[in-house]
């Protein structure tokens, strides 16, 4: 635990020193250790699954985090789950319906906080064709192995939750929790040059 907090500290204090001069930066997705994570009651016992991220446009302010801007594309099509048999139900058109709603896109629309405590992303996320508000909670982070000030390559960590049934992913609701926790890994590269 202390040596995940000291790795954690190293990451993040370049960053900080970073912010004091940094300009609002384009970056794009880096497919490699990019995910969402989801995790889910079945019959009382905590389940989780995983999805691809398709697409990410993120506009990224270090010094003025407010100005910082997300949209985020998923592959729903691509999601799998501890078996078989669940993963055909999510995909099918009790929960997601792929075939129908192959993507899920999130669209930010404020962005508060800071570096040092977190930050906090006020968005729309849209499934099944249904849009509705989206709060994700945020932490920024540079790679380990980049120069002090290297802003060039991010992860973003995001964490929230969503009620399915307001989207009308409703199906198996007598065995199935109707929240569902996201854990979201963006890895960025800046794409500004």
């Amino acid at each position: 635990m202390i040596r995940r907090a000291f790795l954690v500290l190293t990451c993040l204090l370049p960053l900080l020193a970073g912010a004091a001069r940094a300009e609002p930066r384009d970056y794009a997705l880096d497919r490699s250790g990019s995910e969402v994570r989801f995790t889910y009651m079945v019959g009382g016992v905590p389940t989780e699954g995983i999805m691809q991220i398709k697409a990410a446009r993120m506009r990224i302010d270090l010094s003025r985090v407010e100005r910082s801007s997300a949209e985020v594309v998923l592959d729903a099509a691509s999601i799998r789950a501890a078996s078989q048999m669940a993963t055909g139900a999510l995909r099918g058109e009790k929960v997601l319906h792929v075939a129908r709603h192959p993507e899920i896109r999130f669209v930010s629309r404020r962005v508060s906080g800071s570096l040092q405590e977190g930050g906090r992303i006020e968005g729309e996320v849209t499934i099944r064709g249904i849009t509705r508000p989206l709060v994700l909670q945020a932490r920024i982070y540079r790679s380990a192995e980049s120069a002090p000030g290297d802003l060039s390559r991010l992860t973003v960590l995001l964490t929230g939750a969503i009620a399915r049934s307001a989207f009308g992913a409703d199906g198996y609701g007598d065995l199935v929790s109707d929240r569902v926790v996201l854990h979201i890994r963006a890895r960025l590269a800046a794409s500004d040059g």
